[in-house]
């Protein structure tokens, strides 16, 4: 007869609290809610109803109308806000349809303002990318670089613009030098002061931008490392957002995310501002197309992802999933 052997237990059990899921939702140290998430939205002149975006499944390009119901419903969940992206029919090397009050980004924020009020944070793209004909975030020199300070006018016109539409806040994210300081002033002089600025304060040269490229029927050639920010650099990223911060950014950014948690967490140490990420369109379409392929399960991915970018420090996550995520969280 084999004779039966006692072990000691111990005495700290972390596991207890992981005993039910009572327990452990009242333990959890990160809380993921509606109200932190804001939805990307692209809505593209001359459509009369929604276009798919093969590269994102279940994201598309809006018509005016459906772009309001998105909005609509992107309040009855609850969201934080939406940031509003714009593709117009026609495009030219200044980027013009940028500051047009008809622009199709313009009347998209007059749209949506109208159809949501006080009850979501209407946000836009400050931004030439999606204007220019060769889809840079800036105008060029004759020689075809990016002209910094040429390029913070435009910028002032655009915000001005967009304030002008109604937009609560603006993200300039071309990632030029000087851009929150030279917007914040624009907006100052022409006596929007309540609208604020979100700034794309250390946004990346990466490889997961890829899919946004055709949400927003890109045309760029090359790349833009000459102001997007290298992927090695995390103390650099840091600088560019303490940068912002004293040029007048109410809230400041990291883009993509995933890659990025770790400047982040930098980012939340470093500022007493609140920190947004942006969970960019390659994240999302990897998450989906693992999905897909019965590999992940895919709505704990997605609860899982977005817990990360909070985890990590971020206070405000733009997410392709806003929507579900919130429906998600209800359940």
């Amino acid at each position: 007869m084999t004779e039966e052997k006692h072990v000691q237990g111990p005495t700290v059990r972390p596991r207890r609290l992981r005993r039910t899921p009572a327990l452990r939702r009242m333990v959890a140290e990160t809380h993921v809610v509606p109200s932190s998430l804001v939805l990307p939205l692209f809505v593209r002149e001359g459509l009369s109803e929604p276009a798919p975006i093969s590269s994102m499944p279940g994201v598309v390009q809006h018509s005016r109308d459906s772009l309001k119901k998105a909005a609509f419903e992107a309040a009855e969940l609850g969201l934080g806000g939406v940031m509003l992206f714009g593709i117009p029919e026609r495009k030219d090397a200044t980027g013009s349809g940028a500051i047009d009050p008809g622009g199709v980004l313009n009347l998209a924020i007059t749209d949506v303002v109208a159809e949501v009020g006080d009850q979501l944070t209407v946000m836009s793209d400050l931004c030439l990318d999606e204007f220019t004909d060769h889809g840079h975030c800036g105008l060029l020199t004759p020689d075809g670089d990016v002209d910094n300070d040429l390029t913070l006018a435009a910028y002032a016109d655009m915000a001005l613009a967009q304030a002008a539409a109604g937009v609560d806040m603006v993200g300039p994210s071309g990632m030029m030098d000087g851009q929150v300081r030279v917007v914040r002033q624009a907006l100052d002089a022409a006596r929007h002061s309540d609208v604020s600025i979100m700034a794309y304060s250390a946004k990346y040269a990466s490889a997961f931008f890829g899919p946004f490229r055709e949400a927003v029927d890109s045309s760029l050639v090359g790349d833009r490392r000459t102001y997007q920010q290298d992927p090695a650099n995390a103390v650099e990223g840091v600088r560019e957002v303490l940068l912002d911060v004293a040029e007048g950014a109410d809230i400041v950014m990291v883009k993509p995310a995933l890659a990025y948690l770790d400047v982040i967490r930098r980012v939340r140490d470093a500022v007493d501002v609140p920190v947004a990420a942006y969970n960019v369109s390659g994240e999302y379409a990897m998450v989906e197309a693992a999905a897909a392929n019965g590999w992940i399960d895919r709505e704990a991915a997605i609860l899982e992802t977005l817990t990360a970018i909070s985890r990590a420090g971020s206070d405000v996550v733009l997410t392709y999933w806003a929507a579900e995520a919130a429906d998600l969280l209800r359940r």
